[in-house]
């Protein structure tokens, strides 16, 4: 049965459609970035709508046109080629209109850019170190598998293996978008590697996903920015160069420091440094947005909050669990070499539930 009031919002999703065409080809808007960046993306969603739409009036003049054959065609054969048409049309027509609503629903204006990916270690000492070091190495592989690029800006390195704290820059296609599920503290239960007594212990390391900000979503100011520059230092303090290349950044209004020493290149550290602190400076109007819909769902993962437990890695059990939907996987060893596809998928499928709740479409 068609939804007739999606066929009705066809017409203006067109017309906004056509008005944003329109608009992006006029020299001042091209001139206003962002303002130029915003229309692009609302257009390739309404054209997006526009297709989705196309498709689902298909369908249902399909399903008209075969009750119209059924009822005045009295040759069996093609009445059974109508039935048939008529039946396929009406089996998609749920799954398309699903889809239109969800196209309806404003996505989240950052998931479309990059991020700045930051794992630190929390409670349990040189395990905690560890299994930070784990947890980069599950989102390297899975960075690789989805075709992005993973530039680390700052490392500091644990004293039996993994990272006291690594830092980050994801670049691809839509990377924000999915990689914020996994903000907030990860958990893992096994025997470590310097315990004697094979007892399992609880250690934990907090991830944190930032959206990336473009030049033209921060105005930074020169004189608002501190800029210290220092010898970049290896493992075990060994200097890695002796000039100063490494770079450090303090915005005097906010507070806040980045540094960069992951390059050789002192242009090349600025300019991580400078994207990074872009970043958090923009993060924290976004924190505001992101404390707004964490009261709306439960189920969204990109809060204030990031002390949350949202994921246990229980090692003797082989189990992963994840706390936000209840969700348990017997696959440790796939998931912690990079295969979290399933995780994030199912975490998706409940928050595009919770928005169109939100909607009420």
């Amino acid at each position: 049965m068609a939804d007739h009031s999606i066929l009705e919002k066809y017409e203006a999703i067109q017309h906004r459609l056509d008005e944003v065409g329109q608009q992006i080809t006029d020299p001042s808007v091209m001139a206003d970035m962002k303002r130029y960046v915003k229309l692009s993306q609302e257009y390739k969603r309404l054209e997006s709508l526009v297709t989705a739409f196309k498709e689902y009036k298909s369908l249902v003049d399909n399903i008209e046109s075969g009750k119209e054959m059924l009822a005045q065609e009295t040759d069996e054969e093609i009445r059974e080629m109508a039935r048939e048409e008529m039946e396929g049309s009406e089996e998609q027509l749920p799954e398309k209109e699903k889809e239109i609503k969800m196209l309806l629903v404003p996505a989240d204006p950052e998931d479309g850019k990059n991020a700045i990916l930051e794992i630190r270690a929390g409670t349990g000492g040189d395990e905690a170190s560890i299994f930070a070091g784990d947890l980069f190495r599950m989102y390297t592989k899975y960075c690789e598998k989805k075709g992005w690029r993973m530039e680390v800006t700052t490392v500091n390195e644990g004293t039996s293996g993994g990272y006291k704290e690594i830092v980050a820059n994801v670049s691809g296609e839509g990377v924000y978008g999915v990689l914020k599920y996994e903000s907030g503290v990860h958990r893992v239960q096994r025997v470590p590697q310097t315990e004697t007594q094979g007892r399992v212990h609880t250690s934990a390391a907090s991830v944190a996903v930032l959206p990336e900000a473009e030049e033209f979503d921060i105005d930074l100011r020169n004189e608002d920015i501190r800029r210290d520059e220092f010898c970049s230092s290896g493992p075990g303090g060994q200097s890695v160069n002796t000039t100063y290349s490494a770079i450090r950044l303090t915005h005097i209004p906010t507070g806040i420091v980045v540094q960069c020493q992951d390059q050789k290149s002192k242009l090349k550290n600025l300019d991580k440094a400078m994207v990074e602190l872009r970043s958090r400076i923009y993060n924290m109007e976004h924190q505001k947005y992101l404390d707004e819909i964490a009261s709306k769902r439960k189920t969204m993962v990109s809060t204030g909050d990031r002390s949350a437990k949202i994921r246990t890695y229980n090692w003797p059990q082989g189990r992963v669990t994840d706390h936000r939907i209840n969700l348990t996987l017997y696959n440790l060893q796939a998931i912690i070499n990079g295969d979290i596809d399933e995780i994030i998928e199912k975490l998706m499928v409940e928050e595009n539930s919770e928005r169109l709740k939100e909607a009420e479409i």
